[in-house]
């Protein structure tokens, strides 16, 4: 199978060019040993939601909705797909999944992705052509820990009319779903820019200002609707070496923003040594928490037992460390593929 989040050209750009990241990709958990635990540790299990992007709803989403674990689904819409053309906006791929949903009595959340894997960068034409926004987007280097991948690309959020455009998409957003979706959230932090090729005035400082200026907008718009930020990494720094993190997790409580990730990956160096520690600490303290398990993490091993992780595994860590709300599964989890549990 090809690895679908880098295909889909969504996921993490972990491209942190820092020692002690190392990981061996390996074959995914055996389905018969993937069992969740009825409850964690006396806590409240976190709400299963399917993972996908949003061209892969009728295929890959559709034939898992009807599971009575399942309480929604977390869609990926690129920043393209809803604003072909400057300030024309399009909702209707989002409109026909949300009623979808409803008629199930399913719920719904929304990614909006201004990063991408691989090519083609799913970002509007004009913001790459037009001279304002001075190209628009970095080129980013792309190393997951599975091995290097393809370059990628990044919206140049530090420049602030490229910013400008993406908060104007979020008001836009926000005046039709607000208080229609479960939660929205904003991918990850972890990148990497190719300095050596970047023309667009790329720095460390400027790409975390203008991320928090994103969050800050985006909380200020749903005031209904959940606001999530995912957070695992920062570019220039490791183990909250520049505080990017900590005032991460500062701004987000003092603003009543979600936080989440893109990973849930037990006892994995690189996460604990990152934004896991914050998650642990700061549980109860966010309005939300949304942790997912994508793609890549059926490929690594637990660094403690050295066997593939077990959706319990997953489910118990996600819970019970990093106080998940909501946990977000790719729809090629096993435990999907499997009868639902009466």
């Amino acid at each position: 199978m090809v690895n679908k989040r880098i295909a889909a050209g969504v996921g993490v750009l972990m491209a942190i060019t820092l020692a002690g990241v190392a990981a061996t990709a390996v074959a995914g958990p055996d389905p018969a040993s993937d069992k969740a635990s009825a409850s964690v540790l006396g806590n409240k299990a976190a709400k299963n939601y399917l993972y996908a992007s949003i061209g892969d709803f009728d295929a890959e989403v559709k034939p898992l909705l009807d599971r009575p674990d399942v309480a929604g689904v977390q869609l990926v819409v690129p920043w393209k797909a809803l604003e072909q053309k400057k300030g024309q906006y399009d909702f209707s791929e989002i409109d026909r999944a949300l009623k979808y949903l409803q008629s199930r009595h399913k719920k719904l959340f929304i990614q909006l992705q201004d990063r991408f894997f691989a090519p083609p960068t799913r970002l509007p034409d004009y913001l790459l052509n037009d001279p304002e926004y001075r190209g628009g987007a970095a080129p980013t280097k792309n190393e997951n820990g599975l091995g290097p991948g393809v370059d990628g690309a990044i919206a140049a959020q530090w420049n602030p009319q490229v910013r400008g455009r993406f908060q104007h998409l979020l008001k836009a957003l926000s005046q039709r779903f607000d208080g229609r979706l479960a939660g929205v959230n904003l991918p990850e932090t972890a990148t990497d820019v190719d300095r050596k090729k970047d023309r667009t005035g790329y720095s460390d400082d400027s790409y975390f200002r203008a991320e928090l200026d994103n969050m800050a907008y985006g909380k200020k718009v749903f005031t209904k609707t959940p606001f999530v930020q995912y957070v695992n990494f920062w570019p220039g720094e490791w183990n909250n070496s520049r505080n990017y993190m900590k005032r991460t997790f500062e701004f987000a409580e003092s603003h009543g923003i979600g936080l989440g990730g893109p990973d849930v990956l037990p006892n994995r160096p690189a996460q604990m040594e990152n934004s896991y520690p914050f998650f642990k600490k700061y549980r109860g303290k966010l309005p939300l928490v949304a942790m997912a398990v994508q793609e890549p993490d059926f490929q690594y091993k637990d660094p403690k037992t050295k066997k593939p992780y077990t959706r319990q595994q997953f489910t118990d860590f996600g819970t019970n460390t990093l106080g998940a709300d909501v946990m977000f599964w790719a729809t090629s989890a096993p435990w999907l593929h499997q009868p639902a549990a009466r």
